[in-house]
């Protein structure tokens, strides 16, 4: 116990030696170079000193001055202990020197680009790909609180995906910053999370949809500027939709402020938009040779890769993409033009072949569009004239239509990639994602930035309000009074842009006056906002203007402000892109764009559009839940991890992180639950307070005493609220109450060290003198030992050699004596043998003799018999031959035969005159019915054209319905390929076995003669462990085949779920286009490709069927084919009696009774068709009603005030929105007396179809008969004839065959009704006992105690039981009553008391039966039953471990009996002599074997899955937060994000108890239900991996817990799993290796991290080092953080290792699972069926 204490706790001894904290105060000073500086004071401060002695970091003396009348200090610095949170809202000291300290230190130090800040997420550009975005970092954040991992984009998606689910509210992410910072990436990884997390339901793609519009989109509206290469200049807000279920159905993408001027003209070191550059560099692509870029158009080019296949998947067409080319190549030859100057510069001309590829490229008339881009057409009231214009108006008109192009370009494409996402799915909610412009200063400003920064104004304003609203929320639920807080409004400037007279409506002023210019705009502003607060007039220019934004004031150059604004384009050249000729395959885009060249009615300014998209974006904002990401640049050099504290700084306060700051520091910005206050400073507290149960009146109780002041604190419901600066004093003081603490273990800890010490040193003199005395008495003891030797030795070399010479005379003498006898003895043997030889040839010679004389003696006999019998054969022939030659014998022959020919003769007349009448009859009705098919054709047309209005909806529905049957056909297709990759997945497995085990054989072979033991044991298990794992991936990879072959199934019958769905849902379905809802329903039926898939299923099991028929013997196929041919046969003699006098009349009467039929149902067809007219009238009057209505409404509306518009608009828009009907009609008659018709219209073509389909079937019968009396006739006809020519006795030979073959006909269907009636007798017999039985159970019941009496007297005849043979007997009838008993009703609680896995043998002895009795369908059929029983339960209870647990169990067990009584010999070798009895005798179910393993896969996957989803939320909180030892760790400062695990007494905090209780639970289970002993080993390794990998990824994204209590913590909460292995022994199951990454953190977060010798150990351990060191937080001020050198040296020796690239561990990778046999000793007649299964009706056999 002592040494386990030593071993666990020694680390912590380390805690006790280490130097104490600074004893200075430490603040912050401002520095020129690095914004804040640090420094400690060195004295004391007095009132009054007029500076401060401070002591900086490199140990020079400094001396602050104080402003003693603003009385304004230092800012003080927080405790180490403090530093690098995750929350800057967790620091005592708030404000703006800790905020960039803290940033600092993250992401330099510990390289963390995240940090919150209140309700913001500060992202820092790190300017490096990070491995923190991978799927697996996804589904680790998924589902997590946002306080619970470190700070990251993906805990920001999904707390906004939370509270869309949680509260029913629409959520918005805005991310902003300035150019370079990386906004675009940011949004784009948030869409990332909710395409992974909220994936489509459907087969759209919807959100692979939105993933590729972002490639798309910087193509086309990013550009690179001097601060960022890949620069996004437009702002753009991307909804995505979702459904009731929170899947992705939709999106709609809104853009902002397209930067138009780029495409004209850029700035130094700048370039235009990419799409141009890429489309340069593809130029020479032969698809691109007819756009004219010369080499003078190739520049360099961006490494953005080929965009034109990422249009593909947004529904952009091939001609559509050209076409969008081929504008892109226009605006190129269009800025291309050189334009000369005529009459000093008042007019010019252009000739250039860029305009002839411009015009034709767009297909416009160049001689227009030559003149008209050098003149301009000026209207007046009285004529119009054309004018000349300057080379300066030229250049802008051509630069304004370039604009005006690519601008109109840009808004179709946008339009066009809505089309793509836009879905007709109701929209439930929705996440917007806004990626906008952050604030822009340069060195030049303009009107884009003016823009700019007005909407950042906008979005500060609200991003305030927000942070303001949160707070005042915050006090007001926690009961604290609110004081009001003074906080910075924009309000002012925002009204100096946007308010009357503001400088918008100044510019809008100035644009409407005819000779207006930028200087008068400017000077109109001096003149009526010089006197405003955040407007000035700068001293040495008079066209800017200085507006003081809340983020910085900016200088704004007034020249360009008008014509940008005006953003004018002629109307003349506009009109000439309007007659573009532009080729039929390009029209659907010459469409659309060129329609946007549709001048206003009325004017309206550039910066007004953008005024009124701004308001509509912050109404959106304003009605979600925003959640806010600030992007910040650290260096402008775009250097990886450099951190420029001015540029950061001017960034925070631009983004208003530090106005968040203020808002928190004015009130309590520190918050600390009581759990977490208890839990960390229970050090403080009294021992007499700890003993009360109340926790919050003992923290109460603790802070009163503590800090005096009640205003520094306040207690509300569930917090405690503290000013800035209390935490810190609470943390000095918890530290010097630890410094005591550890000054007293030290004494106590040296003090028993020096005893340990003193008691080694006596112990080891002790041993010493020990050993020294034992030398001398061994020395001693040698020399006596020796002396003893010598003298045994002489003694017994002198016996050995006397010993020796007795023996050498002793052996000759032997010898001699052998030599002697054997010489006597051999010569009495040869006498001997030959008397023997003597008598065996008299023996021989005698009997020869006999044999030669009883041979001759036979053989005269034999011939006086033959001389005989021959002489009386000989009179015996005479005899017949007279008698043959008589006249009688061939009278007797020759009777009756002539008038069995006459007979023949006359019945083959009878028969031809009949077929002639039949011929005939048949002719009449082929005429009568072509004439009947032929006027209901015309009818059936006649109401086709009558419906042709429905017929677009039964095309559009066929269509749809042979798309759908074409994916089923697809999913048979990729099913059956799935099963021909395993079978040759196998083969190939099989094979590369032998071949690897045959390789491996000639290996070891070869070793073994070449290496020594040692070594070729050591080889030999290294091959071994390498063989294993080449083994396990072949299995994975087998296992998965089975995986995605069931994925493809489970898909499949998904697919035939949604057919019978779609079959059976009522109503009818709307069209996408504008049609109404009576266009759009269909009277023609469809057929439903789910009925397709089930007569597909239904013909295989036909063939199944017929091939297992065709295997019978042939006996059984004479038989059935002579019965049809007696069938026949009478058929025949009965027509041929029968016919000649009625067939007349029925086929008559048959004729005229159809015809009357046919005319009642055309009759009837038609009065329906009258009345389905009559409803279309009274539809034709009810829309004249509705068109009147309308009128009506648009006149009522018009003649109201003009105030009202919007309301005429909604009534307007309700109206032309309406597609249903049912709108128009209140009381609904309208839609009812349709739907009624239609129904009646689709049963009388139904029920047309069916009497159509009837006299087909007979006629088709008819015929049939025919065609059978012609063959049976020629048949006769052939025999008669055969007869005829036959000799008169052949003619009876043949008579008498035909007879015998009648006869055997009878006999077999005589023998065949036998056994039928047999079999119903053994039925009948059988019910009748059980009747019986139940009869005697009833008279019992009645009779009572006499009855009792009596039949105690009777005595009753018994039959003799047999034995039984396990084997169980059930009718076919019976066998879904077996299934439904046995599988699929069954419970795991009604045979927990009986044999395990009773099931399993109950199956094996049905099938064992109907082997046993060679019904190989019968057996079929069961295994088929079985194996879908098994499906249809697993897919009911999917969630239910139990249930699972015990199928998997029973699927194993049946397996393991289809292999233990398979007849094989390698599975009969532990079977005993009555289970060899009982192996199956005529079937091979190999292959059923291999489908019942692939299902045993699938049950596996299945329990692995439910016992994953049961034990993975208890991982996190049982294993890393739970306190196993009390008091060792302690919580630090949250910030405003608590975790979850810090409410006390929470519901999602699981103890490392409850995981242990679960996993009893589970063992306990699968043990219960007889589970094989390996696949329970396989199912706690593959949870102990998951425990794993689930903890394991929490501690690499949490910084809360890199600690080196956490690692103690760990460390035994790991141990406790380890014994719970070792009680179960379950060591050697793996699960314990499984724990090894996750034992090395917890060893890594122990060991001391200071010198080259911890480097060296550390670097042995796990392979996320780097990544945990730079997450190690000290708990306590006692213990040091990890230097950023020690963390460089790690990093060098690691260079040499070859660790994976991947962060976390994949916690969904499941280990391939293997069912080794395991053979049972249970024989089948020992199994007891017990009554609760309700199987009576299985009969023992």
């Amino acid at each position: 116990m002592f040494r386990a204490f030593i071993i666990f706790f020694f680390p912590v001894f380390e805690l006790f030696f280490l130097s104490p904290p600074p004893q200075y105060t430490r603040v912050w000073i401002p520095d020129p170079d690095e914004v804040w500086k640090s420094a400690e004071i060195i004295k004391d401060y007095k009132e009054g000193d007029k500076s401060l002695q401070l002591k900086l970091e490199d140990e020079t003396l400094y001396e602050y001055p104080i402003d003693l009348q603003g009385n304004e200090l230092p800012f003080l610095r927080n405790p180490d202990i403090l530093v690098g949170e995750n929350d800057l809202t967790a620091l005592s000291y708030l404000h703006e020197p800790a905020v960039l300290h803290n940033l600092k230190v993250r992401f330099l130090e510990s390289n963390h680009i995240y940090t919150y800040c209140g309700i913001v997420l500060v992202a820092i550009n790190p300017y490096e790909q990070l491995p923190i975005y991978e799927q697996d970092v996804i589904y680790a954040y998924s589902g997590q609180n946002m306080g619970d991992m470190d700070p990251h984009i993906f805990a920001v998606a999904e707390e906004a995906y939370k509270q869309m689910a949680r509260d029913e509210k629409n959520q918005s992410i805005i991310v902003s910053g300035e150019s370079g910072a990386g906004k675009t990436v940011s949004a784009k990884y948030a869409m990332r999370f909710f395409a992974t997390v909220g994936g489509s339901a459907s087969e759209t793609n919807i959100e692979a949809k939105v993933l590729a519009s972002s490639p798309i989109m910087e193509a086309i509206g990013n550009a690179k500027t001097t601060r960022n290469d890949n620069s996004s200049r437009f702002g753009k807000y991307i909804q995505i939709g979702f459904d009731k279920r929170y899947h992705i159905i939709g999106a709609n993408m809104r853009t902002y402020l397209l930067e138009k001027s780029r495409v004209v003209f850029q700035a130094e070191d700048e370039r235009n938009y990419h799409i141009f550059y890429q489309l340069c560099a593809s130029a020479s692509l032969p698809e691109f040779k007819d756009l004219g870029l010369s080499e003078y158009f190739h520049l360099s080019v961006l490494p953005e890769g080929d965009r034109k296949l990422s249009i593909a998947p947004l529904g952009v067409k091939e001609s559509h993409q050209m076409a969008i080319f081929r504008i892109i190549a226009a605006i190129l030859h269009l800025g291309n033009l050189e334009i000369e100057s005529e009459r000093d510069g008042e007019a010019c001309s252009i000739e250039d072949e860029h305009l002839n590829h411009f015009c034709g490229l767009l297909g416009v008339e160049q001689g227009q569009m030559q003149h008209w881009l050098c003149h301009r057409k000026l209207v007046t009231t009285a004529e119009t004239y054309v004018k000349s214009m300057s080379v300066q108006q030229v250049v802008n008109a051509r630069n304004a239509l370039a604009k005006h192009i690519y601008a109109q370009l840009f808004g179709w494409i946008v339009q066009h990639i809505n089309k793509a996402l836009h879905t007709t799915v109701k929209q439930h909610s929705f996440i917007g994602v806004l990626d906008i412009y952050g604030f822009e200063t340069f060195e030049v400003n303009s009107f884009e930035q003016f823009c700019i920064n007005y909407a950042n104004e906008k979005l500060q304003q609200q991003f305030n309000s927000h942070v303001f609203k949160l707070e005042q929320e915050e006090y007001m639920k926690e009961g604290i009074p609110w004081t009001l807080i003074d906080f910075y409004d924009n309000q002012p400037c925002i009204d100096l842009i946007e308010a009357k007279l503001g400088i918008l409506d100044l510019l809008d002023e100035e644009c409407k006056v005819p000779k207006g210019t930028d200087q008068n705009w400017a000077q109109k502003l001096y003149d009526r906002h010089g006197g405003s607060q955040h407007f000035q007039k700068p001293r040495m220019s008079n066209i800017s203007f200085i507006v003081l934004h809340f983020a910085d004031k900016v200088e704004y150059q007034c020249e360009g402000f008008l014509e940008k604004n005006r953003d004018t384009v002629y109307e003349e050249q506009i009109n000439i892109l309007k007659a573009s000729k532009v080729s039929a395959a390009r029209s659907g885009l010459r469409k659309s764009f060129c329609g946007a060249f549709i001048p206003p009615i009325s004017v309206c300014f550039f910066f007004f559009q953008f005024r009124n998209s701004l308001h509509l974006l912050m109404e959106t904002l304003n009605a979600t839940t925003p959640h806010y990401v600030r992007c910040i640049k650290p260096n402008d050099e775009k250097l990886p991890f450099k951190f420029d504290p001015k540029r950061a700084v001017q960034q925070l306060r631009a983004c208003g992180v530090l106005e968040t700051i203020r808002i928190s520091a004015a009130g309590f910005p520190s918050r600390w639950t009581y759990h977490d206050f208890f839990n960390r400073y229970r050090v403080l507290m009294k021992k007499r307070d700890l003993s009360k149960n109340d926790k919050k009146q003992i923290c109460q109780t603790l802070l009163e005493d503590l800090i005096k002041d009640p205003d520094k604190f306040q207690f509300g419901r569930t917090k405690i609220f503290f000013r800035a600066g209390q935490v810190a004093y609470l943390e000095k003081l918890r530290a010097d109450k630890f410094r005591a603490a550890t000054i007293m273990i030290q004494k106590t800890v040296r003090g028993w060290l020096q005893r340990i010490k003193y008691q080694r040193l006596r112990r080891a003199a002790i041993v010493i003198q020990r050993y020294a005395r034992g030398h001398l008495a061994r020395r001693l003891a040698e020399h006596l030992r020796r002396t003893r030797a010598a003298i045994t030795l002489q003694k017994q070399y002198r016996m050995l050699r006397i010993r020796r010479a007795f023996q050498r005379v002793r052996k000759a003498t032997v010898t001699i004596q052998a030599f002697a006898r054997g010489m006597f003895v051999r010569r009495i043997y040869r006498q001997v043998l030959a008397e023997h030889k003597a008598t065996i040839l008299q023996k021989y010679a005698r009997g020869w003799l006999a044999r030669t004389r009883f041979r001759r003696i036979r053989g005269a006999t034999i011939v006086l018999q033959c001389y005989y019998r021959r002489r009386k054969a000989r009179q015996q022939l005479k005899a017949l031959k007279i008698e043959a030659r008589s006249a009688q014998h061939l009278k007797k022959l020759n009777i009756g035969m002539e008038n069995k020919v006459v007979q023949l003769q006359r019945k083959i007349d009878e028969q031809n005159k009949e077929y002639k009448l039949l011929n005939e009859q048949l002719s009449t009705l082929t005429s009568a019915h072509s004439s009947e098919v032929e006027k209901l054709k015309k009818e059936l047309e006649q109401y086709q054209q009558s419906q042709q209005g429905d017929g677009n909806q039964l095309v559009s529905l066929r269509e749809e319905m042979e798309h759908l049957r074409l994916e089923l056909e697809k999913a048979h297709g990729e099913r059956k390929v799935v099963e021909d990759s395993y079978v040759k997945e196998k083969d190939l497995l099989r094979k590369v076995q032998n071949a690897l085990l045959k390789q491996e054989k000639e290996e070891l072979n070869s070793r073994i003669l070449c290496q020594s033991e040692d070594e070729f044991a050591r080889s030999t298990a290294e091959e071994n462990i390498q063989m294993k794992k080449e083994l396990e991936e072949e299995r994975s990879r087998y296992q998965n085949l089975i995986k995605e072959y069931s994925r493809l199934e489970q898909r499949y019958d998904n697919l035939r779920d949604e057919m019978t769905i779609i079959k059976q849902a009522p109503g009818h379905r709307r069209n996408p286009s504008n049609q109404s809802s009576l266009e759009s329903d269909s009277n023609y039926p469809s057929i439903s490709t789910s009925e397709i898939g089930d007569t597909e299923d239904f013909l295989l099991q036909e063939v199944g069927t017929d091939k297992a028929a065709m295997d019978m013997s042939l006996f059984l196929k004479l038989q059935k084919r002579v019965r049809e041919l007696e069938q026949e046969r009478k058929k025949l003699q009965t027509q041929l009696e029968k016919k000649e006098q009625e067939s007349k009349k029925a086929q008559v009467r048959d004729a005229f009774e159809l015809r009357q039929e046919l005319e009642s149902e055309n009759k009837n067809y038609n009065l329906l068709l009258n009345q389905l007219k009559s409803a279309n009238e009274e539809l034709e009057v009810r829309k004249e009603e509705v068109l009147i209505l309308r009128s009506q409404i648009m006149k009522a509306a018009q003649q109201k005030e003009p105030g009202k518009n919007t309301v005429k608009e909604r009534i307007m828009g309700f109206l032309f929105k309406t597609e249903d009907w049912g709108y128009l009609n209140e009381d609904g008659e309208l839609g009812l007396a349709y739907q009624g018709l239609k129904q009646v219209a689709r049963l009388l073509e139904a029920q047309l179809q069916d009497q159509r389909r009837e006299h087909e079937e007979e006629v088709e019968a008819l015929q049939n008969q025919v065609e059978a009396m012609k063959e049976e006739m020629e048949k006769q006809q052939q025999a008669f004839l055969q007869t005829l020519q036959l000799s008169p006795e052949a003619q009876v030979e043949f008579g008498l065959q035909q007879e015998i073959t009648r006869l055997t006909n009878e006999n077999l269907d005589l023998k065949e009704l036998l056994e039928k009636l047999e079999k119903n007798e053994k039925k009948l017999k059988k019910q009748l006992k059980i009747y019986m039985k139940k009869v005697q159970d009833f008279e019992g019941e009645l009779g009572g105690g006499t009855a009792q009496h009596e039949r105690n007297r009777q005595v009753a005849v018994q039959r003799k039981e047999k034995d039984f043979q396990g084997m169980l007997e059930y009718y076919k009838e019976d066998e879904p009553l077996l299934i439904r008993n046995l599988i699929t009703d069954l419970k795991p609680q009604v045979v927990a008391a009986t044999v395990p896995c009773l099931p399993a043998y109950i199956l094996y002895m049905c099938i064992r039966h109907a082997d046993y009795i060679n019904d190989d369908q019968k057996v079929h059929s069961l295994l088929t039953s079985t194996i879908n029983g098994i499906k249809k339960v697993l897919k009911k209870h999917n969630d239910d471990f139990e249930m699972t647990s015990f199928w998997l169990a029973n699927t194993c067990r049946l397996l393991h009996c289809l292999k233990q009584y398979s007849g094989d010999a390698g599975f009969m070798t532990q079977n005993t002599p009555k289970q060899n009895e009982h192996c199956l005798k005529n079937f091979d179910l190999t292959e059923y074997r291999q489908v019942l393993s692939h299902l045993s896969t699938q049950i596996y996957q299945q329990l692995i899955k439910v016992a994953e989803g049961i034990l993975q939320p208890m991982i996190v909180s049982g294993v890393l937060e739970y306190e196993s030892i009390q008091g060792l760790s302690g919580v630090k400062p949250m910030g405003y994000r608590n975790r979850s695990s810090s409410m006390e007494d929470g519901d999602n905090s699981y103890s490392l108890e409850a995981i242990v209780r679960q996993l009893n639970t589970f063992h306990t289970t699968v043990c219960e239900q007889g589970l094989d002993p390996e696949i329970i080993q396989q199912v706690f390794k593959q949870l102990f991996y998951m425990i794993n990998a689930v903890a394991l990824n929490n501690l690499l994204l949490r910084k809360d817990v890199c600690s080196w209590s956490t690692g103690m913590q760990l460390r035994f909460n790991i141990s406790q799993l380890e014994e719970w292995l070792r009680s179960k022994n379950l060591q050697q199951s793996g699960a314990l290796q499984t724990l090894e990454p996750l034992i090395q953190a917890a060893q890594l977060l122990q060991l001391k991290k200071k010198t080259a010798e911890d480097a060296e150990a550390i670097c042995s351990l796990s392979r996320e080092i780097v990544k945990i060191l730079n997450l190690y937080t000290p708990v306590n001020e006692f213990e040091e953080r990890v230097t950023v050198a020690f963390i460089r040296d790690i990093q060098t020796h690691l260079q040499e290792r070859n660790d994976p690239p991947q962060l976390l561990l994949d916690f969904k990778h499941m280990f391939p699972v293997s069912f080794p046999f395991n053979p049972s000793s249970i024989t089948m007649d020992t199994i007891h069926i017990p009554a609760s299964l309700d199987l009576e009706f299985l009969n023992k056999v």
